[in-house]
């Protein structure tokens, strides 16, 4: 295996892992994984299509994450004023609590796995990982 794949494959492995360590909690939360990531995703992403591209998901796949939040009432749909056609996704007062609970406990997950790593690994992971994105 090459290098690049090695290292996307131990990056994917290691959010595996977290993700397996909070899906208890999330589905305590009345969170199911992919609907996190939707989730995270509402601010920066106002419309259905853009969330698609963003999170690299089929339309499809994304309509029916949204209808099961919207649902949940952790996500509203609004008309959006530029363009009567369109509507656009609003993160409700209960969604971004849901949000930063979920958050949390990801975090609390990945810090786990973070102490392994002095802090100046930890700088440099950070740094790393931020140039590649």
């Amino acid at each position: 295996m090459s290098d690049a794949a090695n290292i996307w494959a131990l990056n994917h492995r290691v959010l595996g892992l977290v993700m397996n360590e909070c899906a208890e909690q999330l589905a305590s939360l009345r969170l199911e994984t992919k609907e996190f990531f939707v989730l995270g995703e509402i601010e920066p992403c106002r419309y259905p299509a853009e969330l698609a591209k963003r999170l690299m998901l089929p339309k499809a796949s994304v309509t029916v994450y949204l209808r099961n939040l919207v649902a949940k009432k952790f996500v509203r749909r609004e008309i959006d004023e530029g363009d009567l056609r369109r509507h656009r996704l609003v993160l409700t007062s209960e969604g971004r609590r849901t949000l930063d609970a979920a958050t949390l406990a990801l975090s609390s997950s990945f810090e786990k796995r973070l102490t392994r790593l002095k802090a100046q690994e930890r700088a440099e992971l950070e740094r790393l990982l931020s140039k590649l994105v």
